[in-house]
């Protein structure tokens, strides 16, 4: 039986309970397993750059390319909200061409909400978004996005000031109407007093436990992305090696003519193919 479609309220209702379970996902057959294992939210993150295209970072992934990827996961989910990332350049011009944007993920992708990167600077353009009917997740912290911005991919908010003014960003996005908050790559401490401050849940990614949520990617989780492990990930598995060997076995059956057998060939019957020689 068809498990209920998780939704917003689902998920605001969540703030100070049973931790959110959040994952990303690229395609149909990885969306379907995360649904399959009770994940809350499935987020099409814009990190499909590097661990699917082969980007070198997040910022050359189009809008198009966020749609396409969306409407593969919308397939392969019953349960899970799904969000999706609004890339680089979506929603940093105008607020009329992220209003444009959000639509456009929802409306083609089938996208439950977006996620938008940034602070106070960015509230007024979620504030517009959100008042448009879009649900949105913030993401402050580490924004991959802006990261040259940041001096690369480092912790953020580790003195009083820096800290100081994640707190400030945390507050200007939950005035502007998000439904929740990515916290990335902040100091444990920290984000436990921003979960604190804040009436709607945060989700954290290399933010300590004491978030109302926590999010990985899936390729870092399962073992499958070796460009670097970040420090915040924890492998649940190292699937890489099998698949490995199980490709390298399959050109040695081939070469070796052991691959394919009987067993995974169609026959013919005899007399057919005594016509077929008789024919040719």
């Amino acid at each position: 039986m068809q498990q209920k479609k998780l939704t917003i309220p689902d998920i605001k209702n969540r703030k100070n309970g049973t931790p959110i379970a959040e994952l990303t996902a690229y395609d149909y057959p990885w969306a379907k397993a995360v649904d399959a294992a009770g994940i809350d939210v499935v987020l099409v993150g814009d990190s499909l750059g590097m661990v699917v295209l082969g980007h070198p970072d997040t910022v050359s992934v189009t809008m198009d390319e966020m749609i396409h990827h969306t409407k593969a996961v919308v397939r392969g989910v019953e349960r899970a909200l799904v969000i999706t990332d609004m890339p680089f350049g979506s929603y940093n011009s105008s607020i009329p061409a992220a209003i444009n944007n959000a639509t456009r993920i929802l409306k083609e992708g089938r996208a439950d909400a977006v996620k938008i990167e940034g602070g106070v600077s960015m509230a007024p353009t979620v504030a517009a978004i959100v008042r448009a009917g879009i649900p949105v997740q913030g993401h402050i912290g580490l924004t991959p996005q802006t990261a040259t911005s940041l001096g690369g991919f480092k912790v953020q908010g580790k003195s009083a000031q820096a800290a100081k003014q994640l707190l400030d960003d945390a507050k200007a996005m939950e005035d502007a109407g998000c439904f929740s908050i990515v916290l990335e790559a902040i100091p444990a401490p920290l984000a436990e007093r921003i979960t604190q401050a804040i009436s709607i849940p945060t989700i954290g990614i290399g933010a300590g436990p004491n978030c109302d949520g926590q999010v990985l990617v899936i390729h870092d989780l399962v073992g499958l992305y070796d460009r670097f492990t970040p420090k915040f990930v924890k492998q649940f598995a190292a699937i890489n090696e099998p698949i490995a060997a199980a490709l390298a076995q399959y050109k040695v059956e081939v070469e070796s003519r052991a691959f394919p057998t009987e067993a995974h060939s169609f026959t013919m019957k005899s007399e057919e193919l005594d016509k077929l020689l008789r024919l040719y």
